[in-house]
């Protein structure tokens, strides 16, 4: 206890007697009679000065009749005194004030009859009835000037049973607005302290402030001569013998049943306690693994057939006859002649004309080159049209998906979701408080935040962004400009959720302090502690009195103002949340322009605000999109280094340097240039074609398509400029006919692999997730491109630069020539893969080590698939230095709520009907299943339905509000209405006190008084006023007959991963989805859906799985297909293979390098795809297409032809780039480019060069019919094989 609450208490104890004695003189008890038939009051005398509430007269005497003409009255309150001569202890002027002081409490607990019934009966049997005597005991009063007397004290004696009953019947009914128990507002104690002791003892107390005598209840079965109350009370799951049904279930928890069990998770397969996809996976390969070590020991001592031949190697077996004659006769059989034929046409169709078609470009390179210029200029021109895609929305959500359908409709209906500027703010410097309370005596502790000297601090912030002013094109644009005013123009304050709006943002509301020598009676704790459960208060019930209600007009929730507090105790706050709503004006340029100009400013002045006692993290609508592009620039330097880095590799590498002498003529820088060149204008074409059509492009397409293309281009390129150095010119032949040969023998594979690609990607842009989409589809144009400016203008460019290469003429410096001795050397590169790597790679047991290791790599990416995880987590969209990150590490470590979820019944439902009421709301006689019992149940199990409070239901608290006990519904004469704080004699209630008065307002009626209830303002006699809360969750029909659309609002609970946000849309929508099943088998055409800001961003979330599967299935699906047609089913199915396992085991180091599967990812997969083409391709046409040997000498063939050129075109090129990326500041890049680039460049190569040539060397196709048929009579076909048998070719040196 602190020191001024000791000192309190010293002086209070110091002056007990002269208050004891004061307190005698001033009033005492007076002689009654305790029998029935007799009053201890009667009419109103005298008035207390503290409440401005009159007193009743001490009146001892029995009861008397009430005159006719008041009898209306009584009847409308107390039914039950309504018979034979209307005997009561009460004139009419204590039945108005009745009347008065019971308008507010009517208007929440008339949702639960039961509950009603039992209120008004204590507060009837209190003020009226004729045998009170019997139960009440005046025990001071108070004679005034006049020589009447006034009752300031009595004891009410009540029945145990009775304060209970009338306590149950109450304790669960909410106020569907605030989503509040309505006890919270009437208990002086939060709902979940509140019980039938307390909450009768403060109804009781002068300190609530609406009392105007002590009552003190007195709670006994029997006390002598009294004879307590016990009159019969109603379970709230009982109906009235009037007829008014049992309480509705979100009011009472006894009608509802058991409370609902949350859904189990789904639960995990096991096996021998493991999990039983691993253990099933596990054993596969264990068992694989000892058949392969089984088979090749069998083989290796105990098997060896007499057509073995000796290797190398290990042995080597026939395919079948004797070398290529005995595949002849093989292939004969399975090759019928239609097929061997159309193979035969295909390749020698394919390898003439791009011989003919190379020779033709090397010959005329001018034009070639200018019409290939020509081409270039006029699609990159549409660059000047280009549109870039920067709008979340648009990249992340389909235009006809589900969610922007929806959200389009809501956007329609109800305005655009506001934007949001927000603010969380800790202290580092202050420490919990301690506060006691003075009525009840407790001590409560308070969290830092909630220290009065922090609360004026952060105020004086919160007041600095109110009326912060920026300048935009010559305007001044203040909060108040562009804020959120639910009550404009009758109250133009902005919405601000902020725990300072309980003190209606001003100092000295949260300095006002009720207290004397002796005690603080109240202060702003006590006011906090007050509001935290009743919000929409217009009057605390401490001794401050003191508003709760925002002064925008609505309620400001706890959960939204504060943070980090464990279960319900919002005093244990260890955060303040203040959020600013700004108007969303999303078609209105000029005005969007305004609101996004004052959040600028309102960032800068947040980030430059300094108090060492408020440690603040802010955001605004605008800043994920400010800090994206800020990354976006900031990254350019990096990627720009990596670009560079690959054209500095590509410019030195291409050429073989031959010796020291010869190495300025035998650069090829300019090549390389050129090349990279013309892969990057095949980029600007096809972009400047989507440009010209009016596709909008992305940033990860523009980021991710010049890698992809450089992968493939560069890889042609090397492939075939190796091709040339590692040919010999043929007597007779000239350059051009040469290089129009090399083309026409690797061309073909080209071919193969570009098709490929394009048609993958083409197929990707079937996908409806508009970032793979729009990625797919420019990543094929951009490939017809390249291929197509690569078979033209590069060819050409070889053709000059290989004549600057034969004129001795130095590289780039081409005037100046260098006359050295024509050397000739192999390359190292080809040396290593000759000598070195193919001969290890295919010995005997390094093949099984390779087949064990890869396939059991793949068998453990299979077994971690389902355990990769989906989504993207924001905070690795932000640079490393982004102020967005505190704010997100703040919002999972503090906010207690999520975003709001409107449930919307689209137009459809009849409201005016009973049954379309009954469907829809969750008041009494409502169904039990209707679409806001559905949301209260949902609400109940919100760990795994994510939805966290009950739904604010319109058309419930419009039955409140339109309830002729109430005062909110009048009307004057003409119709008008009149706001119930007006005092006008002429307003009458707008529906009759009768028993169909009472009844839900149906046809006309219904549509007739909504409209006013939509715009009346909450006040301190009706606080159901529709205007702050529901002005815009209805839209009524333009006739005003007929109701459209409206929303239910209720809140999600906190979220803060990836699998929260999509847990809380799945739910949702499973929720919507059971409404409208509801309200298709009633009879309405209607339909429900849920609508959350996010929601847009997350629904690829619920389909990615499928999306993954569809994009990466019809990718590989083309790439067989493109196969099957150029080469064959075996070759198809074995390339795919070795395609499937790297996706597959790209998956692996996903899940082992915690990348998750989005958007992002699934563009970078469906690129993996793209580029493993280039790694498996060549290497398969390669093995299919040599005639010479069996299976081992062709995979060997293949590994060191084709595999030194993928290996030091795609591999080195990609390597040398994407080790720049580690150094990028962006998390994305570091997570999303680098590591999965890195990875599908190894594993592609791993795959390509050491898995799929031991592959093939085991069960690769036999040579083709048509291989053979072209080896023989196509010289077009014909390739030196001396590199087989150890002689190096002359043409081959320096490094490749």
């Amino acid at each position: 206890m602190d020191v001024p609450v000791v000192l309190r208490r010293l002086k209070m104890f110091s002056f007990f007697g002269l208050v004891l004695l004061v307190s005698r003189i001033s009033g005492s008890a007076v002689r009654q009679i305790h029998q029935e038939g007799y009053c201890v009051w009667y009419g109103e005398c005298g008035m207390n000065p503290g409440t401005s509430k009159p007193y009743n007269c001490f009146d001892n005497g029995p009861a008397q009749p009430l005159p006719v003409h008041d009898r209306e009255l009584l009847v409308e309150l107390c039914p039950k005194f309504s018979n034979g001569n209307f005997s009561t202890c009460c004139n009419v002027d204590q039945l108005r004030t009745l009347k008065t002081s019971m308008s507010l409490p009517v208007q929440f607990l008339s949702r639960c009859p039961s509950c009603m019934f039992n209120f008004m009966t204590f507060f009837c049997e209190l003020t009226c009835s004729p045998n009170q005597s019997t139960f009440l005991n005046v025990t001071e009063t108070k004679t005034l000037e006049k020589g009447n007397i006034s009752v300031t004290s009595l004891d009410y004696y009540i029945t145990p049973m009775f304060a209970e009953g009338m306590y149950k019947a109450c304790k669960d009914v909410s106020a569907p607005s605030s989503n509040q128990k309505v006890l919270g507002l009437l208990c002086g104690h939060s709902a979940r302290e509140c019980n039938a002791t307390n909450w009768i003892q403060y109804m009781g107390s002068t300190s609530n402030g609406q009392t105007p005598f002590q009552i003190t209840p007195r709670f006994v079965a029997k006390a002598e001569p009294m004879k307590p109350l016990a009159a019969m009370t109603y379970a709230c799951n009982q109906s009235l013998p009037d007829g008014r049904e049992a309480c509705s279930c979100q009011d009472c928890q006894a009608t509802c049943g058991p409370r609902p069990e949350p859904p189990s998770p789904p639960a995990l397969w096991m096996l021998l306690g493991f999990d039983g996809i691993t253990v099933i996976v596990g054993a596969i390969y264990l068992a694989f693994a000892l058949a392969v070590s089984a088979a090749s020991v069998f083989h290796h001592y105990w098997w060896k057939p007499q057509n073995a031949l000796d290797s190398g190697y290990g042995p080597i077996y026939h395919s079948g006859g004797s070398g290529v004659d005995g595949e002849r006769q093989s292939l004969l059989g399975k090759f019928n002649a239609g097929c061997a034929r159309f193979c035969f046409y295909v390749e020698s169709y394919l390898q003439t004309t791009f011989s003919c078609w190379g020779e033709w470009c090397v010959r005329h390179p001018v034009p070639v080159l200018f019409i290939s210029a020509i081409v270039i200029v006029i699609c990159s021109t549409g660059l000047c049209w280009v549109v870039v895609t920067t709008d979340p929305v648009e990249l992340w959500s389909a235009p006809n998906s589900r969610s922007r359908l929806e959200k389009d409709y809501f956007d329609t209906h109800f305005g655009p979701f506001f934007r949001v500027e927000q603010l969380i703010i800790h202290t580092p410097n202050f420490n919990e408080t301690i506060y006691t309370t003075y009525n009840p005596v407790s001590t409560i502790t308070f969290g830092p935040p909630l220290s009065k000297d922090l609360l004026h601090q952060v105020l004086d912030l919160q007041l600095a962004v109110e009326n912060l002013v920026v300048d935009h094109n010559c305007h001044q644009v203040s909060l108040k400009d562009i804020c959120v005013a639910p009550l404009s123009p009758y109250n133009n304050n902005c919405t601000i959720l902020s725990v300072l709006n309980y003190f209606q943002n001003s100092h000295d509301m949260l300095d006002h302090i009720v207290e004397d020598v002796f005690w603080v009676y109240a202060d702003y704790h006590d006011h906090f502690l007050y509001c935290v459960q009743a919000p929409a208060s217009l009057n605390d019930t401490t001794q401050l009195h003191d508003p709760c209600l925002g002064t925008f007009g609505g309620p400001v929730f706890p959960w939204l103002a504060l943070g980090g507090y464990d279960g319900l105790n919002y005093n244990n706050a260890t955060a303040l949340v203040i959020t600013f709503p700004v108007k969303n004006y999303h078609h209105d340029p000029e005005k969007l322009a305004m609101v996004e100009a004052w959040e600028k400013g309102f960032l800068e002045f947040v980030s430059n605000y300094s108090n060492p006692n408020l440690s603040i993290s802010y955001s605004a609508e605008r800043s994920i999109q400010d800090e994206l592009q800020r990354e976006s620039n900031g990254d350019i330097i990096t990627v720009l280094i990596s670009y560079g880095t690959m054209l500095l590799y590509i410019s030195l590498a291409l050429g073989h340097v031959r010796s020291i002498s010869t190495v300025f003529v035998d650069l090829k820088m300019s090549l390389g240039i050129a090349g990279v060149l013309v892969v990057l204008c095949s980029v600007a074409c096809s972009l400047g074609v989507f440009s010209y059509i009016g596709v909008p492009l992305t940033l990860i397409a523009i980021e991710v398509i010049p890698f992809l293309v450089l992968a493939v281009g560069v890889d042609n390129i090397f492939i075939l400029v190796l091709a040339y150095q590692r040919d010999e010119r043929r007597e007779g032949e000239d350059l051009a006919r040469q290089i129009g040969r090399v083309l026409g023998n690797v061309a073909p594979s080209l071919l193969l692999s570009g098709l490929c690609e394009m048609l993958a990607f083409f197929l990707g842009g079937l996908s409806g997730m508009p970032a793979v989409r729009s990625f797919s589809l420019l990543a094929g144009l951009t490939l017809v491109f390249d291929f197509v400016l690569q078979m033209t203008a590069f060819v050409s460019l070889l053709g000059l630069d290989l004549h600057r290469q034969e004129a001795w003429r130095v590289d780039i410096m081409c005037c100046f020539k260098q006359k050295v001795q024509n050397l000739r050397t192999e390359g190292f590169l080809f040396w290593f893969f000759r000598k070195v790597f193919a001969p290890v790679l295919l010995a005997r047991w390094t093949r099984v080590i390779v087949v064990l290791l890869f396939t059991g790599a793949f068998s453990c990416s299979i077994a971690v698939l389902n355990k990769v995880p989906v989504g993207l987590d924001q905070r690795l969209s932000m640079p490393d230095d982004s102020y967005l990150l505190q704010y997100f590490g703040n919002m999972s470590k503090f906010l207690n709520s999520g975003p709001p979820v409107y449930f919307v019944v689209e137009d459809g439902l009849d409201y005016t009907t009973v049954h379309g009421q009954n469907v829809v709301c969750g008041g009494v006689g409502c169904n039990p299943d209707s679409l806001v019992q559905q949301i209260f149940k949902a609400s109940q199990i919100s760990n795994s339905t994510k939805i966290g409070s009950v739904a604010a239901s319109w058309i419930d608290d419009y039955f409140d509000w339109i309830n002729p006990r109430s005062s909110c519904c009048r009307i004057n004469n003409n119709g008008s209405f009149c706001n119930a704080s007006g005092i006008d004699p002429d307003c009458l209630r707008c529906r009759p006190f009768t028993t169909a008065g009472e009844h839900r307002p149906v046809g006309v009626n219904f549509t007739h008084f909504l409209p006013m209830f939509l715009e009346d303002n909450p006040s301190p006699k009706c606080g159901k006023g529709g205007h702050a809360v529901y002005a815009d969750a209805v839209h009524i029909g333009l006739n005003g007959t007929n109701v459209g659309p409206s929303y239910f609002m209720s809140y999600h609970t906190a979220l803060s991963s990836p699998e929260d946000f999509t847990m809380a849309l799945r739910s949702a929508r499973n929720i919507a989805s059971n409404i409208t099943h509801m309200l298709n088998i009633t009879g309405s055409t209607s339909r429900a859906f849920p609508y959350s800001v996010f929601y847009v961003f997350y629904e690829q979330y619920l389909t990615i799985v499928e999306d993954t599967v569809m994009s990466l299935g019809l990718s590989l699906s083309a790439i067989f297909v493109v196969m099957l047609v150029l080469l064959d089913i075996w070759s198809a199915l074995l390339a795919c293979l070795t395609i499937a396992m790297i996706i597959v085991d790209m998956f692996g180091v996903m899940w082992m390098w915690g990348i998750s599967l989005n958007a992002v990812s699934l563009v970078n997969l469906v690129m993996s795809v793209g580029i493993s083409v280039e790694f498996c391709s060549h290497v398969v046409r390669a093995f299919v297409t040599n005639a010479q040997g069996n299976r081992l000498q062709r995979a060997h063939h293949a590994v060191v032809h084709t595999g030194s050129s993928v290996f030091s075109g795609i591999t080195l090129t990609k390597f040398s780039g994407i080790v720049v990326l580690a150094f990028s500041k962006s998390r994305i890049f570091e997570v999303f480019y680098f590591r999965m680039y890195l990875s599908v460049v190894l594993l592609g190569a791993a795959h390509g060069l050491i898995f799929l040539p031991v592959l093939l060397s085991y069960i690769g196709p036999s040579t083709r019919k048509v291989t053979v048929v072209v080896h023989h009579f196509s010289k077009l076909g014909e390739q030196d094989t001396r590199l087989d048998h150890n002689e190096p070719q002359a043409s081959v040196g320096g490094w490749y």
